[in-house]
């Protein structure tokens, strides 16, 4: 992990209490971003085109997830050694050759390869980005809501761009991907201050002996296990719909926007009524009911179009509230922490995507959202298992006791 010295650049005026980087950052974080949403419109004209099954097209979001996952295990490594805005400018420019890359493919599996490329250049981008905006912000909670914040609005924006350009082409949608990453990647290079001197090198196994903290561990599998369902919607509600690209793109946008708004609005006030863990439990059940409600109603399109939507509304909390709680879950660096918890989180849910479109071809289209609403509901028995193991701060009764002896004191 660098120094964080050289996360410290001059901040902006007095409208803005945050420093240069964080803005630069958190800008290109709905940049990449974009490119996970822009898939899910095109999923059906790609697989048309490359005379394709949905199995075989949801591997671009397993490829690239799995890559993306395995990749985050030596992304501390190579920070620590090329320093922090040099890791963010590989990551971008990663991401820019294989959208390229992918926007000329002539067959299936080049798509998907180039694909899986781009999870690695994700891979080096996010876990350094999320660190580096830790590090570089105010408060480490406000730095966690922009990072979300920025998630949210580059996966509500990518399947409306993915979505109208793939009216055009599913081409279109990937060139275009690769210019807005390229435009990111040429404002880092502006606007983000040059590396200070790299510090003490992170080891490769660094993330794994983080994940041995049982706190961590815990943490990373609940989030594991939610985005089962995450990914379940992005990739397989597209063929169970069958909605066109634009109307696909609408849709998630639709979705983002409620994420956007309840990580930015919602998240904060949750965890002061109910502590982190006890917010973090409410919007598991929320969004295990929303799936349940899918599995059930699976032959009413619009049912399940709704189901997408209102689930942004818990998807959003959940990913603020588990990032926060996962980032001070064990005694290690951010960026050891962020790679770590990103590992299982991105890696293990990789499976998600083939899984769903694999079980609704074999069964029924009802088991894959069953699945995953169970998948959901399990993740509240392992926070409530791991509850022990985290820091005694994400629990109301303490907020509470806290809050009491500060105004007995003042």
């Amino acid at each position: 992990m660098t120094k964080t010295s050289e996360l410290q650049p001059v901040t902006l005026p007095d409208k803005s209490r945050q420093p240069r980087a964080v803005w630069a950052i958190t800008f290109a974080v709905v940049g990449v971003f974009m490119g996970i949403g822009i898939v899910s419109p095109i999923l059906r004209p790609l697989a048309t085109e490359m005379s394709a099954t949905p199995a075989q097209v949801s591997l671009l979001f397993t490829g690239y997830m799995a890559v993306m996952g395995l990749a985050m295990i030596v992304t501390g490594a190579v920070s620590s050694r090329i320093g922090v805005r040099n890791t963010l400018l590989l990551g971008l420019f990663v991401i820019a050759v294989c959208a390229l890359g992918a926007s000329v493919s002539g067959t299936i599996g080049q798509v998907i390869g180039f694909r899986a490329g781009w999870g690695l250049g994700n891979a080096l981008f996010v876990a350094t980005a999320l660190a580096a905006i830790v590090a570089a912000a105010s408060a480490t909670s406000k730095a966690i809501t922009y990072y979300e914040s920025a998630v949210g609005v580059g996966i509500a924006m990518g399947p409306l761009i993915g979505g109208v350009l793939g009216q055009i082409s599913w081409r279109t949608s990937f060139l275009g991907s690769a210019a807005l990453i390229a435009v990111a990647c040429v404002l880092l290079l502006v606007l983000l201050p040059r590396n200070a001197s790299p510090g003490t090198p992170t080891p490769l196994v660094a993330p794994f002996r983080a994940l041995a903290h049982p706190g961590l561990l815990s943490v990373a599998l609940v989030s594991l296990l939610y985005h089962l369902g995450l990914f379940t919607l992005f990739a397989y509600t597209p063929f169970v719909l069958g909605y066109s690209a634009v109307h696909i793109g609408f849709l998630f946008s639709g979705w983002g926007v409620c994420l956007v708004i309840t990580s930015v609005y919602l998240a904060p006030r949750l965890r002061g009524l109910l502590g982190a863990i006890g917010a973090t439990t409410l919007m598991l059940v929320l969004f295990a009911a929303t799936l349940a409600v899918a599995a059930v109603f699976t032959d009413n399109p619009p049912t399940v179009a709704t189901c997408i939507v209102v689930s942004g509304l818990f998807v959003g909390p959940l990913n603020t509230l588990v990032t926060e709680i996962g980032m001070d879950a064990a005694p290690v660096e951010g960026g050891t922490a962020a790679a770590a918890y990103s590992f299982v989180r991105f890696g293990g849910g990789a499976i998600a995507p083939w899984l769903a479109t694999w079980a609704g071809e074999a069964t029924n289209p009802h088991v894959p959202f069953a699945f995953v609403a169970g998948a959901a509901l399990l993740a509240v028995g392992v926070l409530a298992l791991g509850r022990r193991r985290l820091p005694d701060h994400h629990s109301r009764s303490v907020q509470v006791r806290q809050e009491s002896s500060v105004s007995v004191v003042t």
